[in-house]
C-alpha cells in the first residue's frame, strides 16, 4: 500500500475528494464531534502486532499509538481520527460493516476487515468447491452487513463451469456468482460493478483458490502479492497471504486480501443464518407448532416442502447443524460481574 500507486489514484480524480476516494462518506463524517474538528480522518491500510499503517488525503502514514492501544482492536478498513501534526491515533469511528470470526480455540472473536461494501467469497472450480464452507462464508457476510458475491476462479480449467455456478447460485436468494480466470485481463471488468470509486471489496476463501492472483490482476501493480501452487489431488494450496492489507484498484476502488481460512466456525450470527436460509425460515411460521424443530412434528411446513420436492432435505439438515453450532458456540453474558459462560440459547 506504500508508494506512488495509491497516491496517484488519490490525486488523479477531479470529481471526488481524496477522502471520498478512500471510502469516506456521511456515515463517518456524522460521527466527528465539533471538538474533533481539528483532527484528520485516516483509513487503516494494514495492522501489525506493534504498528498500524493508514491512508489519508495525502497518502500513506504510520500512526503513532497511545500507550494503552491494542492493535488487535483495529481492522484493515477502519476509519480513525488522528492528530494532523503527530499522526497520533485519537479514536476509531464506528464501523459501517465488520467481518470477524471466532477461532476454534478460545472465545475471543478475531477481526478480519471493516467497512467492506462487497465481500467476494472466492472458491475454485475444482475439489476446493465445498457447499458447507461457502454457506459459512455467506453467513458471515450476511451478519457483517456486506453484500456477498461468490467468485469461481480457475474457470478456464473446468470441464463444466455451469455446474459449479448452478450449485453456488442455489445457496442464497439473488446471490451473484461470477466465474472467471483470475489471471485474465477481463477478470477486472467482470468484477467492475463492485469496484467503483470509493468502494471497498474484501476477498475471503481457503488457501490455493487464487485470491492473491486475483488481487494482482485487480490492482495491476508491479509489487505482486505472493502466489502459491496447489496440490493437484485435493486442490489444497499453500498459505501465501499472511496478513490483511488494503490495496488500490485503478479506477478508485479498494481491495482487502485476507489469509486463507479453511475452517470457519459460526457464532453470534443468528441473523446471518436466517438470511442464508430464508427459504426455510419463511416457512417456519406456517408450521402447526411454534416450537417446531422441523424434524418429526405433524403439520411441519418445512418437512412438507421437502416431501413435495421444493426444498432439499440435505439443505434442511445443514441448516439444522448450523443453528445448533451457533447456539452451542455463542457465549452468553451471565453470572457474577457479567462473566461470559457458554449457555445454550433457544433459537
Amino acid at each position: 500500500m506504500h508508494g506512488s500507486k495509491a497516491e496517484q489514484i488519490l490525486t488523479n480524480s477531479r470529481l471526488h475528494s481524496a477522502l471520498e476516494l478512500l471510502g469516506w462518506s456521511a456515515f463517518f463524517a456524522d460521527q466527528v464531534e465539533p471538538a474533533e474538528a481539528d483532527l484528520v480522518p485516516r483509513r487503516v491500510a494494514s495492522v501489525h502486532r506493534a504498528r498500524i499503517e493508514a491512508m489519508g488525503d495525502t497518502g500513506s502514514v504510520r500512526l503513532e499509538l497511545p500507550a494503552n492501544a491494542n492493535t488487535a482492536d483495529f481492522a484493515v478498513g477502519d476509519w480513525v481520527l488522528a492528530d494532523p501534526l503527530s499522526d497520533m491515533l485519537v479514536r476509531r469511528l464506528d464501523r459501517k460493516t465488520v467481518f470477524k470470526r471466532r477461532p476454534e480455540v478460545g472465545r475471543a472473536e478475531q477481526l478480519v476487515a471493516a467497512n467492506i461494501d462487497t465481500l467476494l467469497i472466492v472458491t475454485s472450480c475444482n475439489a476446493d468447491f465445498n457447499v458447507e464452507r461457502l454457506e459459512r462464508y455467506l453467513i458471515m457476510a450476511n451478519q457483517a452487513g456486506s453484500k456477498p458475491v461468490i467468485v469461481l476462479t480457475k474457470a478456464d480449467t473446468a470441464d463444466d463451469v455451469g455446474a459449479f455456478q448452478a450449485k453456488a447460485e442455489a445457496l442464497q436468494r439473488d446471490l451473484p456468482v461470477v466465474a472467471l480466470n483470475g489471471r485474465s485481463d477481463d477478470a477486472g471488468s467482470l468484477l467492475s460493478s463492485w469496484c467503483g470509486v470509493g468502494q471497498t471489496i474484501a476477498l475471503v476463501g481457503s488457501s490455493g483458490v487464487g485470491k492473491s492472483t486475483l488481487v494482482n490482476t485487480l490492482t495491476k501493480t508491479d509489487a505482486k502479492q505472493k502466489t502459491g501452487t496447489i496440490r493437484e489431488h485435493d486442490a489444497q494450496g499453500r498459505h501465501t497471504t499472511t496478513a490483511r492489507s488494503l490495496h488500490a484498484i485503478p479506477g478508485g476502488g479498494w481491495v482487502i486480501d485476507t489469509p486463507g481460512i479453511r475452517t470457519l466456525y459460526v457464532s453470534d450470527i443468528t441473523d446471518g443464518i436466517d438470511t442464508l436460509f430464508s427459504d426455510i425460515t419463511e416457512l417456519a411460521p406456517h408450521c402447526r407448532f411454534r416450537d417446531c424443530t422441523h424434524a418429526h412434528e405433524p403439520g411441519c411446513a418445512v418437512q412438507a416442502a421437502v416431501k413435495s420436492g421444493t426444498l432439499a432435505a440435505d439443505r434442511v439438515e445443514r441448516w439444522r447443524n448450523l443453528v445448533s453450532e451457533n447456539r452451542d458456540r455463542t457465549p452468553v453474558t451471565s453470572g457474577p460481574r457479567g462473566n461470559k459462560i457458554v449457555r445454550k440459547k433457544k433459537y
